[in-house]
């Protein structure tokens, strides 16, 4: 499967009062692991940031005046975005913009009808109910740093996302099997902890002669009664074969 992790940012909240998107971010995974495959783009709106929004992402009037304009990259941006399954948190918020300016062009279809859409933030608020599972909240949660992160940034959030995304859906994240459920107090207790790589070797502990010999008693026991052992299968093959 096909998937791009995006996100947008933009000069305000409402596209239905003329904001617009200032910016694209996205990051490409095949079979659930990263191609380094990006699509990254500043947009010139050809209107005012809101001080709100540059308060959020840092990207001022000035910075955007030289950047292309929507419609010089909507071609190259369906284009990388056709047909993959899309990665956002609060998905109705970034397609509500991407469709919005697609409309304005003419001529483009809207997202739903070249993608599927898969919301992050609806599936953590599923998995954690209670909890507050903006994407800082989840970084804590999951143990992704993310202390580079003092602005939002479309594609610095994209990769943060796809890294969340991972996680959040890949089963088991703590050997308790809590996978961060808990309380919000509890989080640190468990996310994942990264081992340093020259941490001493771990120590193990081999059976004892007699432990072997009581283990093996015991399949012969179980093979007189039920037939070959699964355990003696796994171990040899090649007499699973010969059973009748």
């Amino acid at each position: 499967m096909r998937q791009v992790v995006l996100d947008t940012e933009t000069t305000g909240i409402d596209p239905k009062q003329g904001h617009r998107i200032i910016e694209i971010g996205c990051v490409e995974m095949v079979g659930r692991k990263l191609t380094n495959r990006h699509f990254h783009v500043y947009i010139n709106p050809e209107r005012e940031v809101e001080e709100e929004a540059f308060n959020v992402h840092g990207i001022s009037n000035e910075f955007l005046a030289d950047k292309p304009k929507f419609a010089d990259v909507a071609k190259e941006f369906l284009e990388f975005i056709e047909g993959a399954e899309l990665i956002i948190h609060n998905a109705p918020f970034d397609v509500g913009f991407i469709d919005h300016e697609f409309s304005m062009l003419g001529g483009f279809p809207n997202v739903a009808d070249v993608c599927k859409v898969f919301d992050s933030l609806v599936y953590a608020r599923r998995k954690h109910p209670g909890q507050k599972n903006n994407l800082d909240a989840l970084c804590r949660r999951y143990g992704i740093d993310n202390s580079h992160r003092e602005l939002h940034g479309a594609l610095l959030d994209s990769e943060i996302l796809a890294d969340v995304y991972l996680l959040m859906t890949g089963g088991q994240i703590s050997m308790g099997g809590f996978g961060g459920d808990g309380d919000e107090g509890d989080e640190d207790r468990y996310a994942i902890r990264r081992l340093s790589s020259d941490r001493p070797r771990l120590n193990v502990l081999k059976a004892s002669d007699s432990e072997l010999e009581a283990h093996n008693e015991r399949l012969d026991l179980i093979d007189k009664k039920s037939g070959l052992s699964l355990w003696r299968k796994l171990e040899n093959p090649e007499l699973s074969q010969n059973e009748p």
